[in-house]
């Protein structure tokens, strides 16, 4: 064999860099229809919410997990308008810990900025979040708003808390009741089971040197080193969706701290555009409490219901 001519790429004198901070988005939209029908426009929503939002350079990693032609065309559609700079497209589901597997270790970046496609950004979220990080010492993940996590995947925060001499610890209700409450609708709770959450439960307010932090996270969006995320590779999850407090649980144990930014600078949509607007928060509207509402909430009924729904998904998107 023999070469024709000489490689072009040798007379190239320089070559792209990548930004210290890779965002990263983990998409799973198989299909428009059911729990999915709003899919895409939520989609949209982060995405558009995320360019706009955010703050510091960064480079947008995009990993989608086997969603369906509708949300891999959009996402090929802004990867060629220069929107998405690493878009990574499986054919399968390999679960939310087997895409962690990669991501962890594909951002080139030194900090890793994570988020589920279902979130959505406000003005300030990666400069606040990243100035918990680099204040605080040992700092595992931050999360850009507060809510009240389990305590459970806290003693390690809450230990260093208390043995330091420079930090400030409270303990009240520090989330306000309609930031507090927003979250909790996201999670399909009920009014009564919010308020009785709210009322039976306290949040705990840090300050080091000037700086609040809630404390607090969660895997559905946080900000990293990469290099502490890779600790605790592989993820090795049976299913796609129930065991995603490893990361937390692991974390914790490690001793390194989980905290929370003191204002919601993220939102989590969950599957509806209901609540969300350009200018980001309006009040979710109350569900109708009519007859047919009242038949669909009796336990029984919707207990088999969402039974079959489940099994339904399993036979056409299961493993």
């Amino acid at each position: 064999m023999v070469r024709r001519g000489q490689n072009p790429a040798k007379f190239v004198g320089s070559v792209a860099r990548p930004e210290r901070i890779t965002v990263a988005v983990l998409t799973y939209i198989p299909f428009l229809s059911g729990f999915h029908r709003e899919g895409l426009d939520v989609l949209r929503a982060c995405l558009n919410s995320l360019w706009s939002a955010t703050d510091l350079p960064h480079d947008l990693l995009v990993f989608d997990n086997g969603s369906g032609p509708e949300a891999r065309d959009f996402l090929l559609e802004s990867q060629s308008q220069g929107r998405i700079q690493y878009l990574l497209l499986s054919d399968k589901n390999l679960g939310k810990g087997g895409a962690w597997n990669i991501i962890f270790q594909a951002a080139p970046g030194e900090i890793l900025a994570y988020a589920d496609h279902d979130v959505y950004f406000h003005p300030g979220w990666l400069a606040r979040s990243l100035e918990i990080l680099e204040t605080y010492p040992k700092v595992g993940m931050v999360t850009s708003r507060p809510f009240r996590t389990p305590a459970e995947f806290c003693q390690s925060t809450l230990d260093w808390a208390e043995a330091a001499a420079d930090v400030q610890v409270e303990q009240g209700s520090f989330i306000p009741w309609e930031t507090f409450r927003e979250f909790d609708l996201s999670l399909g709770q009920s009014e009564d089971e919010i308020r009785r959450h709210y009322e039976t439960s306290q949040d705990i307010r840090l300050t080091l040197r000037g700086l609040p932090a809630m404390v607090g996270a969660s895997h559905w969006q946080f900000v990293a080193h990469k290099d502490v995320l890779q600790e605790f590779l592989p993820f090795e999850m049976e299913r796609p969706m129930g065991q995603v407090r490893e990361l937390d649980r692991r974390m914790d144990e490690a001793g390194y701290l989980r905290l929370m930014t003191a204002e919601p600078l993220v939102m989590n949509m969950s599957n509806a555009l209901e609540g969300v607007s350009d200018q980001g928060r309006i009040p979710r509207p109350r569900a109708a409490r009519g007859l047919r509402r009242r038949i669909l909430e009796f336990t029984p009924l919707k207990r088999l219901l969402l039974y079959c729904y489940n099994a339904v998904f399993q036979w056409y998107y299961g493993a």
